[in-house]
């Protein structure tokens, strides 16, 4: 008798709505107004800034440094704000016995093709791959490894997490689909 009696599995997968991203979208929309606006009170020499006096900065070249970077950091948190708007990245896994096929759907940026999905067939799965990279940005990854040699990414996690948790998750899933578990 099969462990498990429902014939399908649906895995949610978490875009980029996490803490981390608001707090740095946040801190790079702050950093880069405080930059840009201390550029532009040193080339008009008018003090935009009420906690200190950027209009003593010369010009060129620190103006125009501080001009640049906080443009560029202003134009990267809109673009975080964007991505968690759409929740990029987020999705779900479904694996279903009784169609024998597998579903990746994420959700991608507002246009013509929103939503990815990606689908397999059940019996072209050979195993689960388990890869751990180590060092100053760990990062672990469930990949599906298909026959035709391709491994496409089930789950990626940034950080430190509990490893034996992912093990568990990587474990269930070959279980579920019958297929062996592997590591990288």
């Amino acid at each position: 008798m099969d462990k498990y009696l429902n014939q399908v599995r649906q895995d949610k997968i978490i875009g980029s709505r996490r803490f981390s991203n608001y707090f740095w979208s946040f801190f790079l929309f702050v950093g880069g107004l405080g930059f840009l606006l201390a550029g532009i009170s040193s080339y008009f020499k008018i003090n935009l800034l009420p906690f200190t006096n950027p209009t003593k900065l010369v010009f060129i070249p620190q103006g125009v440094i501080m001009t640049f970077y906080g443009t560029l950091s202003l134009f990267l948190s809109f673009y975080m704000f964007i991505s968690l708007l759409f929740d990029i990245g987020s999705g779900y896994n479904e694996y279903n016995k009784d169609e024998n096929i597998i579903r990746i759907v994420r959700k991608g940026f507002s246009t013509k093709n929103r939503e990815i999905f990606l689908t397999y067939d059940l019996s072209s799965a050979e195993a689960i791959l388990l890869k751990t990279i180590d060092g100053l940005n760990p990062a672990q990854t469930i990949y599906l490894s298909l026959q035709d040699g391709r491994n496409i990414p089930l789950k990626s996690v940034q950080g430190t997490i509990n490893i034996s948790q992912l093990e568990n998750e990587a474990t269930e899933l070959a279980d579920f689909l019958n297929i062996k578990l592997e590591n990288l």
